[in-house]
């Protein structure tokens, strides 16, 4: 018979085997860790636990903590997948996390760009100072396959040499959980990465099928601070009072995309997203495509003439 933290040491084995990040897998051990330290103090076994008990103790870490929404429901995630993990090995009968709901609030929608605005950050002009001109080129591919390929901040960083397919415009990412997906770039970008590729051996003559693509001045792989920094910094030289960041470009990817294209299913492959449910939030983002859809093509929007 196994102790409920064994339990808890094979279920983290378990997930570090499917690869899943250090980081979620810290998480998981905090969250998971934390109430089973909660069922032992009010002397609960794993085997008789009940919803009620589950209640108590998220009632017992909001009044201690004061925690949010979506902190509850973090916990609530990692305590539902080890219990499940738990009944499918017959370590336990029943699972009280299955079923047991919090309402959840609703989610926040992501800021947006027109794509008047993000034309105006990719079609500024370039810099006449050489040094400049040079990191404008740079900068310029990143914005562009940003926006042309909805890429996460750290996918971008990670993008090496290899994994562009000019031939077919085609990139290979490499994403959350180690997944490996293939996703299009569009005309502008691929000739934004070309030019850059042009000038990269001025910044690092070492150019290899391993080599990031983005690199610094010194050679090195850019850090996602000195990504954001770039970012932020060619919005205000196109004169954008925009917060721009990597993330919104992504939110605007997507948004026009599926504005454009109606297409979830494509949008959700292309984001990488595991749940269509996390793509579905950028279907509230355009009211007007939507009234407009529906005054053509519902049989009682059209007004009697």
């Amino acid at each position: 018979m196994h102790t409920a933290p064994q339990l808890l040491e094979l279920w983290l084995t378990t997930r570090e085997i499917q690869q899943q990040s250090p980081h979620t897998l810290l998480a998981y051990q905090r969250d998971v860790s934390d109430f089973l330290g909660f069922c032992e103090q009010k002397q609960l076994a794993l085997i008789n636990l009940e919803s009620s008990d589950l209640r108590e103790y998220v009632a017992h870490k909001v009044a201690q903590q004061s925690l949010s929404s979506n902190s509850v429901q973090r916990l609530l995630s990692a305590i539902r997948q080890f219990m499940k993990w738990a009944v499918e090995g017959q370590y336990l009968q029943n699972n009280p996390a299955a079923d047991f709901q919090l309402k959840r609030q609703p989610r926040a929608l992501p800021g947006m760009m027109d794509i008047e605005t993000v034309n105006q950050i990719l079609d500024q002009a370039a810099p006449s100072e050489p040094k400049e001109h040079m990191l404008w080129q740079r900068d310029k591919a990143m914005l562009e396959v940003l926006y042309s390929s909805g890429l996460r901040l750290a996918e971008l960083q990670n993008l090496k040499i290899k994994d562009i397919d000019f031939n077919r415009q085609l990139l290979r990412i490499t994403g959350k959980g180690n997944k490996t997906r293939i996703v299009p770039f569009g005309s502008k970008a691929k000739d934004s990465l070309q030019q850059w590729l042009k000038i990269y051996t001025m910044f690092n003559r070492n150019l290899q099928p391993d080599s990031a693509v983005f690199i610094s001045q010194r050679g090195g792989a850019l850090s996602a601070r000195q990504i954001e920094n770039r970012v932020k910094y060619q919005a205000q030289r196109a004169g954008v009072n925009v917060d721009l960041h990597p993330h919104l470009l992504r939110h605007c990817f997507a948004s026009h995309l599926l504005s454009n294209s109606g297409d979830l299913r494509a949008v959700q492959e292309m984001l990488g997203h595991t749940n269509l449910t996390t793509t579905q939030i950028y279907t509230h983002l355009d009211f007007d495509r939507l009234a407009q859809v529906y005054d053509q093509a519902h049989p009682r929007a059209q007004q009697h003439k």
